[in-house]
């Protein structure tokens, strides 16, 4: 049953709806819709000059209508007077081919008439830095090793109960929250869903976490890497397919005895095939899960203080064993530790589906399990691709995969791969501190 936005509105006090849209780049849009007429929008959408965002549009393209999906609604704990809800572009009456959220419904629906509903969640892990993004929150974070500091973790005790508080409430089943391997960093983890309402939560956490943040007078940054030496901000999904959505999944099929390597690890043959898919085009990938100039400098990064990224720079997959771009840590999941806090909550998702569905498919095989420390030992191995060293090597390797691009859909890929070659553009026509300082006196 279709939620009624006005009823829903009168029954919880709410007086206003954030109708919201996220564009190419994950930047979250919205209008500030009185509840008197949330009927009206509830029909016809919140209308949005999309050139004004980051969509490939022009200001002679019609209105966008930004249409409410009220199974999306959530009342903002922080400010119960507000309603935020996802919103699905419209364009003339035709659904927005390039909008993130409906690239995503799309490879949901084409997932599901295959009988494969895929459910996932997601570890998004964030800085709590001083206003102005320049320093640590935290004057006293300075320990070498910071993971799961217990001091640390509660002297921003305030923030972390307010949010944790804010998802128990809201019925996500959050579990465990703690301090990261930097110093400022934060990881929280509510239980898996349907790819949908896992990226509409993701998309929600994100804004709720910067804006008790900013209550509480920090800065939250999920920025792949904001400070220098230090672990960056990852976004590992965990990636199991059901045989029906939400409550009726009775039956994981990732879960079996296959042959082989995956089948040790309890990856039935679809499973082995979905992490075929993620493996076989994993380099086209990084262009979605990490999509930033500043991504690479997590995927590539040096020995942080801590002694380890825990970012993989190498497509390889293992069992249970961190320093793999994929792990399967227990029978019937894998999680992808490829993307970072970056990464498009919707595009994540649909991804993950795009390249799992085209190894089902084609019944790829992941390839060679490796077990070693990669770290230690990456060195060793000599046949598994290296991921993209940049973005503009990660956007021509998207370029070249004409079969996932197909999957995301052939109007977004051109869309994105050109909103993102602007980016890549501006970039390298900035002049930076470090050409003065290495070619002036050349």
């Amino acid at each position: 049953m279709t939620t009624d936005l006005a009823a829903f509105a009168k029954e919880k006090g709410v007086k206003y709806f954030m109708i919201s849209f996220t564009d190419l780049f994950g930047g979250q849009r919205a209008k500030l819709v009185p509840a008197q007429a949330i009927a009206d929008m509830q029909e016809e959408g919140a209308g949005f000059a999309g050139f004004a965002t980051y969509l490939d549009m022009t200001p002679a393209h019609p209105d966008m209508l930004a249409v409410p999906d009220p199974s999306s609604v959530i009342q903002l704990p922080w400010k119960p007077e507000v309603a935020w809800v996802a919103g699905n572009c419209v364009m003339e009456g035709e659904d927005v081919a390039q909008a993130p959220r409906n690239v995503l419904r799309r490879l949901i629906d084409e997932a599901a008439a295959e009988g494969m509903h895929v459910k996932t969640g997601i570890e998004a892990e964030f800085f709590l830095l001083t206003p102005d993004g320049e320093q640590i929150s935290d004057p006293f974070d300075t320990a070498e090793k910071p993971c799961y500091d217990q001091q640390a973790v509660m002297r921003r005790y305030d923030v972390v109960r307010e949010i944790c508080d804010y998802m128990l409430d809201l019925g996500w089943g959050p579990y465990q929250n703690d301090h990261e391997d930097a110093n400022g960093q934060f990881e929280m983890n509510w239980e898996f869903d349907d790819a949908l309402r896992t990226a509409d939560k993701h998309s929600f956490f994100k804004f709720m976490t910067k804006s008790v943040a900013e209550k509480h007078g920090f800065r939250a940054t999920f920025m792949p890497k904001p400070v220098e030496g230090l672990t960056g901000n990852g976004c590992h999904a965990h990636i199991s397919v059901w045989d029906a959505p939400g409550a009726d999944a009775a039956t994981n099929v990732f879960a079996g005895k296959g042959d082989g390597p995956t089948g040790e690890v309890g990856l039935s043959e679809r499973g082995k095939h979905f992490l075929g898919g993620i493996m076989k085009h994993a380099s086209a990938l990084a262009a979605i899960t990490n999509p930033t100039v500043n991504s690479y400098k997590r995927i590539n990064a040096p020995r942080t203080m801590s002694g380890a990224t825990w970012a993989p720079n190498t497509v390889t997959w293992t069992g249970n064993n961190r320093t793999h771009m994929v792990r399967v840590p227990g029978p019937g999941r894998f999680e992808l530790r490829l993307a970072d806090g970056a990464t498009n909550p919707y595009l994540l998702q649909a991804v993950i589906i795009a390249a799992g569905l085209s190894g089902i498919r084609s019944k790829a095989d992941p390839g060679r399990r490796y077990d070693i420390d990669m770290y230690a030992e990456g060195h060793t191995v000599k046949d598994a691709p290296k991921l993209p060293s940049n973005m503009l090597d990660a956007l021509r390797e998207y370029d070249k995969d004409a079969g996932l691009k197909a999957a995301l859909g052939e109007e977004f890929s051109a869309a994105y791969l050109k909103m993102k070659h602007q980016e890549w553009n501006s970039f390298v026509s900035h002049f930076s501190r470090w050409e003065k300082e290495h070619t002036l006196d050349i």
